[in-house]
């Protein structure tokens, strides 16, 4: 089984959940398309989407060229810990932005490793 192609199938899903909570929030707080400002609990919601983007241009890129080098479930691993810094993330940000650095720390630090990763397996297994 390949774990990496699951890691990032989840992180597409949880994408898309993001993105519906985006829409629900607009629902919710009466935000009306185009419009992105307005209330600041869709604006949270808003940004933890946005954010997520961010991070995912980093992410599915950096965990399947990292996967061609190192073991499959060792880079899922660290696939798993950036899925659960985006959770930890999105409740914290939802509940007080100010909380949001855990969430983000995990994010950042798996996509800091699987960079490393990918670049030390190009570079000395070429």
């Amino acid at each position: 089984m390949n774990y990496i192609h699951i890691i990032a199938l989840l992180a597409l899903l949880q994408y898309g959940f993001f993105g519906i909570m985006v829409g629900y929030a607009r629902g919710k707080y009466g935000i009306h398309a185009p419009a992105t400002s307005g209330n600041e609990h869709f604006e949270r919601a808003f940004r933890i989407h946005a954010n997520t983007l961010e991070q995912l241009v980093i992410f599915l890129p950096t965990l399947f060229i990292a996967g061609a080098y190192w073991p499959n479930a060792v880079i899922a691993l660290i696939g798993l810990v950036y899925l659960c810094g985006r959770f930890i993330y999105w409740r914290a940000y939802t509940k007080n932005p100010q909380t949001r650095a855990i969430g983000f720390l995990l994010t950042a630090v798996s996509n800091i490793i699987l960079i490393i990763a990918g670049l030390t397996g190009v570079f000395f297994n070429s």
